[in-house]
């Protein structure tokens, strides 16, 4: 059976689910999941003593709840994360993931000037600010600073879909970032049928009973890994 890619509605309608009475997780801890996930995907890619300063973007929504998350964790793991906040989540659990960075004294940035500084500074970056409910066209503080990381020709971690990307078509507007690892989050969204790079599934919290619902025929994670790496055929496979 091949792996499924999910379109934005399916996508939605299984982060329901696992919050729902059947799922029964809370987002504190699919965020969690999902963060630790992405932490282990860079760790395994672009290695600390090599890459040890990563900027980590995130936007206002839960994507960046779990770019906030992967940053404390890298932090954890000896990286020296720098917190880019481009526009701030309002959400409680938000500020208390922030929180979090802060007494990891893990630094925070905001402006437009300060990501330049970071950037020329930084050894790769975790793309954390879009989710798989974004839509263009991409506003202001945003534009300025894809455009930022995009000319900073550092590599690119993405979590779920780089960022400026649609969900289902991809980045054929070509605005969004040119990422050279993904973590796709649950499963695999149609829009990344065309990534190039190295593609990563992380988040292990889908039951099995949810699998078999939904027909997704994920891979075996190995042994208590967070991630398992996708081949590059991965394009080739089913919608769903």
């Amino acid at each position: 059976m091949s792996l499924r890619f999910l379109t934005a509605k399916l996508a939605q309608q299984i982060d329901e689910e696992l919050m729902g009475s059947a799922g029964a997780f809370s987002i504190d801890q699919l965020m969690e999941l999902a963060g630790l996930a992405c932490a282990q995907a860079l760790a395994t890619v672009y290695p600390r003593q090599k890459y040890s300063r990563v900027l980590v973007g995130c936007g206002p929504g839960n994507q960046g709840g779990d770019g906030l998350v992967a940053a404390r964790h890298l932090a954890m793991f000896g990286y020296r994360p720098t917190v880019y906040l481009p526009k701030p989540g309002s959400k409680e659990i938000y500020k208390r993931l922030h929180t979090q960075c802060h007494n990891m004294e893990i630094p925070t940035i905001n402006s437009e000037s300060d990501l330049e500084t970071s950037l020329a500074k930084s050894d790769v970056i975790l793309d954390a600010i879009f989710g798989f409910s974004f839509q263009p066209p991409i506003r202001a503080p945003f534009d300025t600073a894809l455009q930022l990381i995009s000319s900073s020709k550092l590599p690119i971690v993405s979590v779920d879909i780089p960022s400026g990307w649609n969900v289902e078509t991809g980045n054929e507007d070509g605005i969004g970032l040119e990422s050279d690892v993904l973590i796709s989050l649950t499963a695999p969204k149609e829009g990344v049928r065309e990534f190039k790079g190295r593609h990563f599934l992380g988040g292990r919290f889908i039951s099995k009973e949810m699998e078999k619902k939904y027909q997704l025929n994920l891979p075996e994670y190995p042994g208590f890994d967070q991630i398992v790496e996708l081949s590059p055929t991965a394009s080739t496979r089913e919608k769903l």
